[in-house]
């Protein structure tokens, strides 16, 4: 659990990298941003590594609550899978900074901690979904014609692929809306006729 302090600091972060890019959160502009000094993030953060872990780790709760409920739910998978989409539009929409951060490959190159964490995200992410697709085949509402760790990547890469579009256009077009048309192109793919 975060002090008060400290998740200002990690939402700041995410304005900075929404802003200017990885490239423009420094501990400087962070400290601008806050109106407070270098020294007194310090306190809070050994370094931007840590404050990226950080963001991290505040992602994969957020994910991990997303995918879990849906797994847990009495619901067809196709419909799982359907609200998977919404949600994290839905997250997105309200913090695209988010998407920023998980969509951003520049920040991982290089650090071994960020790599490692972002890779628990996305591994957590995958076995979730992966269960749910296996299990909508036992029920005969997926199709079996295609490996279920082959839609697992259809469907990650369909949604990656829907919001970079989106950071792309400047946040142009509302994704919650726009989303809804590509939820029901996804869910008619890999249902079961």
């Amino acid at each position: 659990m975060h002090t008060e302090r400290q998740q200002e600091i990690i939402e700041t972060a995410l304005e900075l990298i929404n802003e200017k890019g990885i490239q423009g959160l420094t501990i400087k502009n962070l400290s601008k941003k806050l109106g407070i000094t270098e020294p007194a993030i310090y306190r809070h953060f050994e370094n931007k590594i840590q404050i990226l872990i950080a963001v991290l780790d505040m992602l994969k709760s957020n994910t991990s609550k997303i995918f879990e409920s849906e797994r847990n739910s009495s619901e067809p998978a196709v419909d799982k899978i359907g609200r998977l989409f919404e949600k994290h539009f839905h997250s997105f929409a309200q913090k695209p900074s988010l998407a920023s951060v998980i969509f951003s490959e520049e920040i991982f190159r290089n650090e071994e901690k960020l790599i490692s964490k972002i890779s628990e995200v996305i591994e957590h992410n995958n076995q979730t979904l992966l269960a749910i697709l296996k299990e909508g085949q036992q029920k005969d509402e997926i199709r079996t014609d295609i490996d279920a760790g082959h839609l697992v990547v259809f469907i990650m890469g369909t949604l990656r692929l829907f919001v970079k579009k989106w950071q792309f256009a400047g946040f142009a077009f509302n994704l919650e809306k726009e989303g809804t048309q590509l939820v029901q192109a996804v869910k008619l793919l890999i249902s079961k006729k």
